[in-house]
Parts: structure tokens; C-alpha cells; sequence
């Protein structure tokens, strides 16, 4: 099959569609199809994936307006089978949803979490002037892909009832580091490493570090990461209000450094609002770190597959739930973290993700058996 995968920009390392997208597309690729991938920005060169960048206009640059790439995609539409159409809120993929329908291509769309109520609470007045554009690139998809229940939930919440494919993001293993044994009264790292964004709970985080960092004096708390600069100094500021003792802000990690900090963490942490899946959740258990996750994140099979906890988004529970995690010792949490790996192998891998969403699309286009995956209204 042709396939065009569009989605806004994948430049940036600490998003999570910069990195899920383009290895979808080289799964897609490694099951024989043909697959080329639109944006405006991209990091370099995708092996196996032809990629397509075109220019944004200069003004207005939050809404991601690109004359040349709406052109190409309505080029493009009549001549592949299926346009894949990664998020919402961009002209980008307003493009997607005016420019495909009624051509050859079946259109997909992933709203990649921009459907969740706490998503759509924010920015509220913008949102509803532009969610009669947004709509239509929902309502005229012929297939829509969720990456977890909860996502489905979410789409069918909004009235969507077209097919929907779930259909996780995969992850790639990294290699173990030889065991070590950690020294005797050596400093123990719960990390937290994503975006410094609103969504992500740090506040109550940091307010929940506050009760536990007199009864964990051997702990420190280590917050990783970037964000709007407002925002990241509004924390650090709260931190110093509360009285924060051995937090650390190491700014962004990315490449080995980033592997080096989920290989020094005995406990991965995200307090987080919303998620439609959560990548470092399955970063950090592919690197052998059991994960404390709120249940704004739809991760249930921590607690089912014994490599973390699935929590309230309280306070007084995140607390609780650190406190007692915290007490475990380095053997215990290391056999967690290595129950996570596995699974992480065993329903994530990216070969099998892509060989999902392939036999998704051929049902699409060719109208063979739906599978199990592919829910139907």
C-alpha cells in the first residue's frame, strides 16, 4: 500500500509524536508498504520513510498554516491509499480533513489525547472557535486510531462513531547496563522526566514530596525536562515556597543522558492531569524502572503486570502511594522494573505495533476481516 502519514512538526525530542510517529511509519515501512511522511519540521532523515517538509507561514505560527502542504496533500490524497492524520488544533490537520474526503485515499485520524476533558479545558474560547473546522477532520475520517481505552472512551464521549483502532504506541528496548549493587546509604532518585507543562501534576507532586522528604532523607527527587520558560520558573518557584529539600532541575536529557537518568531511577514517576498513552511511562519500563503513574494515564497493567502503581491524582494518594514505594528495597523495586521490561518486549515492540496498524488499513482499503482491534460504534 501508499501511505502519507501528516502530522505538524516532529523536531522536537521531548514530544512524544517526534518520536512515536516516525517509528510507526518505519514499522508501517518494514511491512513492505510504500510510506512517505508530511510535516513542517522534522529532526533529519527517518530510514525507509520518504519525508516530505514544507514551509509555514511566518505569521500566526501557533496555528501551523502551510499553503504548500495543504496543496501537496490534496495531490498526494488522489494517488495513495490511505492519509494518516496525527493530532488536532493545526491548520495542518484541518488541511487533512477538508482535502481528503472524496478522493482515493481513506482517511485515518489520531487525535493523540487532544480529546481528553482535561485537554479540551484548556485554551476553552480558542478551541471553540476552532472546533467546527476540527470536527470535520473527526467526523469524515474513515477510520479514527485511539492508542488506549481510554482513548476510545474519549472519542466515542464526542460522538464519533466511526471505526476506531487501538492500536498502542511501541517502544524500542535499550541495552541493560551490567547489574550494580547500590552502596549502603548511597543516594536513592525518584525521577520524573517529560515536558514542564501544566498537564503533567508537578504542583502536587512537589506538595506531595514536601510530606515524604523528612521520612526519605536518603531519597532526592529529580525533575527532568523542558518547558515554556514561564512555566518552568512558576515551579521552581513553588518549590522554594513549599520548602522543597533535594530536588533537583536538570533541564532536558535527551540520548545517553536520558537513558543514564531512567538507569539511575529506582522509581520512574507522572502525576499527571491527562495522557492519551504516555510514552516515558513505557520509556521508563523498557529502561527497567517501575513506574508510579496517576490514573490521568491509561496504564492499569502496572498493577496487573506487578511493575508499579496506578494511582489517584490526589495529593494525600500520591504521597501515600510514594511513601510506600519508597520503602521497598533496591531488590524489590529492580525485579519490578525488570517485569516491566518484559512486558514492554512482549506487547510493545514496534514490529508488532506496525504490523497492527498495517492489517488495520488493508481491512480499511480492501474490506477482509475487521480485526479484533478495529472497534466498530
Amino acid at each position: 500500500m501508499k501511505l502519507l502519514h501528516v502530522v505538524p512538526h516532529i523536531d522536537q525530542e521531548a514530544a512524544g509524536p517526534s518520536y512515536s510517529v516516525p517509528r510507526l511509519c518505519q514499522s508501517l515501512a518494514a511491512c513492505g508498504n510504500e510510506v512517505e511522511l508530511t510535516c513542517l519540521a522534522a529532526r533529519g532523515d527517518i530510514p525507509g520513510v520518504t519525508l516530505d517538509l514544507h514551509p509555514q507561514w511566518p505569521i500566526l505560527g501557533r496555528f501551523a498554516i502551510s499553503t504548500s502542504l495543504a496543496q501537496a496533500l490534496g495531490r498526494k490524497a488522489c494517488v495513495v491509499d490511505v492519509v494518516h492524520n496525527h493530532s488536532l488544533w493545526s491548520m495542518v490537520n484541518v488541511a487533512a480533513g477538508w482535502v481528503v474526503p472524496g478522493r482515493r485515499a481513506k482517511l485515518v485520524t489520531s487525535p493523540r489525547g487532544t480529546l481528553s476533558a482535561w485537554a479540551l479545558g484548556r485554551n476553552k474560547t480558542l478551541k471553540s472557535w476552532l472546533w467546527p473546522l476540527q470536527r470535520r477532520v473527526l467526523a469524515r475520517a474513515d477510520m479514527l486510531h485511539a492508542t488506549s481505552e481510554v482513548e476510545l472512551q474519549e472519542i466515542r464521549a464526542q460522538g464519533f462513531t466511526a471505526p476506531v483502532a487501538v492500536v498502542p504506541n511501541g517502544i524500542d528496548l535499550p541495552h541493560m547496563p551490567p547489574a550494580f549493587v547500590r552502596e549502603e546509604g548511597g543516594v536513592r532518585t525518584l525521577l520524573y522526566l517529560g515536558r514542564i507543562h501544566p498537564i503533567k501534576g508537578l504542583d502536587r507532586l512537589l506538595s506531595a514530596w514536601t510530606q515524604l522528604q523528612g521520612r526519605h532523607p536518603s531519597w532526592r527527587l529529580v525533575i527532568a525536562g523542558k518547558g515554556e520558560a514561564a512555566h518552568v520558573q512558576d515551579v521552581q518557584a513553588l518549590a522554594a515556597r513549599l520548602g522543597v529539600q533535594r530536588v533537583e532541575f536538570p533541564g532536558p536529557v535527551y540520548g545517553a543522558a536520558k537513558a543514564q537518568a531512567y538507569f539511575n531511577a529506582e522509581i520512574f514517576v507522572l502525576p499527571t492531569h491527562s495522557e492519551n498513552f504516555g510514552m516515558v511511562v513505557a520509556e521508563a519500563l523498557a529502561h527497567g524502572c517501575p513506574a508510579l503513574v496517576s490514573r490521568g494515564a491509561p496504564w492499569p497493567g502496572l498493577v496487573t503486570e506487578g511493575c508499579g502503581w496506578w494511582v489517584d491524582n490526589r495529593v494525600e494518594t500520591l504521597a501515600a502511594a510514594l511513601d510506600a514505594a519508597m520503602q521497598l528495597p533496591p531488590n524489590q523495586l529492580a525485579a519490578m522494573g525488570l517485569r516491566g521490561r518484559a512486558w514492554m518486549e512482549r506487547d510493545f515492540g514496534w514490529a508488532a505495533i506496525g504490523q497492527k496498524m498495517d492489517a488495520s488499513y488493508r481491512w480499511l482499503v480492501h474490506g477482509a476481516g475487521r480485526p479484533v482491534w478495529v472497534r466498530a460504534a
